[in-house]
């Protein structure tokens, strides 16, 4: 389950409903899944992608998108710090970026249009979609571990543009 952390309220929301209205209010879809079928310790990608197809199918139906991977992040991936530099820095996406979470922890930090900074600490079982153009930036949990599904309506509209605020130091 998601927590949403707002630190210049000094306020974290951990019920459901509350979560799910605070996202929603920010324009962030936020989902629980659970696999359509059991998904073994170990499953590879392709087991991973058969186990939420139903999931993975109707989000491709109602938001584009085209393809869907997985990715998995430890701290034995090389040159893990210099993938992870590229998203501690305030940018946006031109496509959305949808996430859903196998494995591990992550912070996706949201600097919304109007209202205060807000983070989503994201773990297994929720999905996150940051819609393109909104400012954000990520970063892993203590574990640094991930292992999720990735929707892209165009993987190449998935480059960072940073935004250059530097407001994420504020936040660090």
């Amino acid at each position: 389950m998601a927590i949403v952390n707002i630190p210049d309220q000094h306020r974290t929301i951990t019920d459901v409903a509350a979560v799910l209205e605070h996202l929603s209010d920010a324009g962030i879809d936020y989902e629980i899944w659970k696999p359509s079928r059991p998904v073994p310790a170990g499953a590879g990608a392709d087991e991973i992608l058969e186990a939420y197809s139903a999931e993975i199918e109707r989000l491709k139906a109602v938001g584009g998108y085209v393809t869907a991977d997985v990715i998995d992040v430890s701290p034995a991936t090389p040159g893990l710090d210099e993938m992870l530099a590229k998203f501690k820095n305030e940018h946006t996406h031109d496509d959305d970026e949808v996430r859903f979470i196998i494995e591990g922890r992550g912070i996706f930090h949201i600097h919304p249009e109007e209202g205060d900074v807000f983070s989503i600490e994201v773990a297994p079982g929720d999905l996150i979609c940051v819609p393109s153009g909104t400012r954000h930036w990520f970063d892993l949990c203590s574990e640094r571990r991930i292992r999720a599904i990735r929707l892209f309506k165009d993987p190449a509209g998935w480059v960072p543009r940073y935004t250059g605020s530097r407001i994420e130091e504020k936040y660090a």
